[in-house]
């Protein structure tokens, strides 16, 4: 999988590897080559390539319970075939002469064509007998036959791209390998970010015009012209021709394209109707959804590791220390943050956890008011275990704050009050970390208005508060107070502090 520069995607929640094992032994096209590679053996005649004869076609078609006598089974059993051959589930010694495999041993010429043969590879125990990442490994290699046999035209482009003399003119093809390789990666990339994202699909399917538009439209075109449309339509009867090639091996659930619809529209009115939510949520559906599953979110992670992006997996972080669960989390999610913070907290023992984690919290740095709003919100569930580790840093001067609120919220006793400084401190620190977790929110402005409510003179004195992020957090009071009059303060008071820094 090709990698664009990108951030750090946000984490995903996978299951466990022994589910996800389950899942792919389960994937009905693995499961196919499984049958198959326990099938082989010294009978079964294979050509050059390693494909299994024509004429043994029908019989492996039985062996899946397929019928032979349809079109479909031998497609099918010669594809599980090559998956079994790719992954190593069968060993295939090939013909020494070359000579062609598909006649069946009939002879032609006069002489019959030498086959090669087949038995179960190494590999076939470690389905039945090895750990769950032994089958996820073998299930991967797999996922790598698919999509690159996706990536190819289909039959009718093949043949419609014949030139007089029965070869592939690939100019008249406009097909390019790496080309659309990376676009079927780009593909996947998207739904797979779609799929993580908490405002985005989450564990609903996505339609298929979004995703065909998010490869297409350009990001700064408010309204996509009749050719861009054009080509949205094209990238839909692609991707709909391959999710339905990359369902068996269950990297995906898929909901094709409605025939029907196809039949009633044209290309633009195809294209147009979803990606401009012109559509209403029951004819969405007729051009095609698809989502990933859990195992597809698995195979699609591994793929990006691979190349080089930072995928993140909840529940990876669980035996580093404090310091970089904190540095980790501060750019997650709010969801995945927590869902995080509480797979570290699992098996420690509460006080040790909890000094950890306010060591951790501390800094002076950009990121540190993001960090101990992580911190406080690890503290949440802690019990009274907790309280002395707690108790410890209520003179700290960047945790004081954060340990009278915890203490306050427990109805704790004889909590010392703070003094006016921590007061505006706190204030300053909290507003800071909203807005490098959230950004310019609705609920933020409304946060500003019940913190400067509750003091008297607010921006008469915050402005002299030494915190690193005082000048940012006075200009977004200045420009997201919902009180005019207070915003005017704010944007006063930074230029103090503007002034005073200088």
């Amino acid at each position: 999988m090709s990698a664009e520069p990108h951030p750090t995607l946000p984490p995903v929640r996978l299951p466990s590897d022994a589910e996800l094992a389950r899942d792919a032994l389960a994937a009905p096209l693995f499961a196919r080559a499984v049958r198959l590679a326990r099938w082989a053996g010294p009978d079964t005649r294979v050509g050059v390539g390693g494909e299994l004869a024509a004429v043994q076609l029908p019989e492996a078609a039985a062996v899946l319970g397929l019928d032979p006598a349809d079109e479909e089974g031998p497609v099918l059993a010669s594809q599980a075939w090559r998956v079994a051959v790719d992954t190593g589930l069968v060993d295939v010694t090939e013909p020494d002469d070359g000579g062609d495999r598909g006649d069946g041993g009939d002879g032609v010429g006069g002489a019959e064509e030498e086959s090669g043969t087949a038995v179960p590879g190494e590999d076939l125990a470690l389905v039945t007998g090895g750990a769950p990442g032994d089958v996820l490994d073998l299930w991967l290699a797999a996922l790598d036959t698919v999509l690159a046999d996706v990536a190819v035209p289909d039959l009718d482009d093949l043949v419609d791209a014949l030139d007089a003399g029965g070869e592939i003119d690939f100019d008249r093809l406009d097909w390019n390998p790496g080309r659309e390789a990376d676009f079927l990666d780009g593909v996947l990339a998207n739904l797979y970010l779609l799929s993580v994202s908490e405002h985005g699909a989450s564990d609903g399917p996505v339609p298929l015009p979004v995703l065909a538009a998010s490869m297409v439209v350009p990001e700064d075109m408010r309204d996509p012209t009749d050719a861009v449309l054009e080509q949205v339509s094209d990238a839909m009867m692609r991707l709909d021709d391959q999710f339905r090639q990359l369902e068996p091996i269950g990297l995906v659930e898929f909901r094709p394209v409605d025939e029907a619809l196809m039949a009633e529209a044209d290309d633009e009115e195809l294209a147009a109707g979803s990606v401009a939510g012109a559509v209403d949520d029951e004819d969405v559906s007729r051009y095609g959804m698809v989502r990933l599953t859990p195992l597809g979110l698995y195979g699609i992670r591994a793929r990006m590791l691979e190349a080089g992006v930072a995928a993140p997996a909840v529940g990876e972080l669980a035996d580093k220390g404090a310091d970089a669960l904190l540095d980790a989390v501060s750019g997650y999610p709010e969801g995945a943050a927590q869902a995080e913070i509480e797979q570290w907290l699992a098996g420690r023992e509460v006080p040790v956890a909890v000094a950890e984690l306010l060591a951790a919290a501390r800094g002076a740095d950009e990121g540190g008011p993001l960090r101990r709003l992580r911190c406080q919100q690890a503290l949440a569930p802690a019990g009274p275990e907790a309280e002395p580790a707690v108790r410890a840093v209520l003179d700290d001067p960047e945790l004081g704050g954060l340990a009278r609120v915890w203490l306050a919220e427990r109805g704790v006793a004889d909590v010392p009050a703070p003094d006016g400084a921590m007061v505006f401190w706190l204030t300053v620190d909290t507003i800071a970390a909203q807005l490098a977790a959230d950004g310019d929110t609705e609920e933020l402005p409304l946060l500003m208005q019940s913190l400067t409510a509750h003091h008297a003179g607010f921006f008469d004195q915050v402005w002299r508060v030494e915190h690193p992020a005082t000048v940012s957090v006075l200009e977004a009071m200045g420009r997201m107070h919902p009180d005019r009059k207070a915003a005017k303060e704010a944007r006063k008071a930074a230029f103090k502090a503007r002034s005073r820094r200088a």
